[in-house]
C-alpha cells in the first residue's frame, strides 16, 4: 500500500514537462544519453495503445516525483507475457519515502492484470540504495547480463 499522500497513476500526454526531468535524471544517474528525437518517440509510444510500453508516475501533492516505464514481451518459457520494468526513477530529494516501492507494486499489479507470469528488471551492481529496496520486494535471479551494442 503506498503512503497516503502518494498517488500512483498512468502518465497522461499533458505531463511531458514533468516527466522529462525525471527521465533525464534517470539517464544522468546511469551516465547515459539517448539519440536526438528519442524522447519524442518514447513519449509517443507510451501513449499509443498499440504499443506494449507503459509509464506510471508517482505523484505527491501535485508534484510528479517518480516514474516507471515497463514493457510487456513474449517469452519462450511461458504462455503469459513477461513484464520488463525497464526504468524506475525517483527524484533524489524524496527517495526513501515509499515511491519506488509503490511504483514496483503498481507495475506488478498491471502485470498480474494482464496475465503476465513475472516482472523482471536490471540494476547496476553498485546501485546499493536501489538494491536495498529490490532485495525486499523480489528475488535476485543470479543471472549476469551480456550485451553487444550496435
Amino acid at each position: 500500500m503506498p503512503p497516503a499522500d502518494l498517488t500512483i497513476r498512468p502518465l497522461v500526454p499533458s505531463e511531458r514537462a514533468a516527466w522529462e526531468p525525471l527521465w533525464q535524471g534517470y539517464l544522468d544517474f546511469y551516465r547515459s544519453t539517448v539519440a536526438p528525437g528519442n524522447n519524442d518517440v518514447l513519449w509517443a509510444r507510451i501513449h499509443d495503445p498499440a504499443e506494449p510500453i507503459f509509464a506510471l508516475g508517482a505523484d505527491r501533492g501535485g508534484r510528479l516525483i517518480g516514474i516507471a516505464h515497463y514493457i510487456f514481451h513474449r517469452s519462450c518459457w511461458t504462455v503469459g507475457d513477461y513484464c520488463y520494468l525497464q526504468d524506475l526513477f525517483v527524484a533524489p530529494d524524496v527517495r526513501g519515502g515509499g515511491a519506488g516501492r509503490a511504483l514496483i507494486a503498481a507495475v506488478e499489479r498491471a502485470a498480474r492484470e494482464k496475465g503476465a507470469s513475472r516482472i523482471h528488471w536490471l540494476t547496476k551492481d553498485d546501485n546499493h540504495s536501489a538494491r536495498a529496496l529490490y532485495d525486499t520486494v523480489a528475488e535476485r535471479s543470479g543471472f549476469i547480463q551480456y550485451r553487444k551494442l550496435f
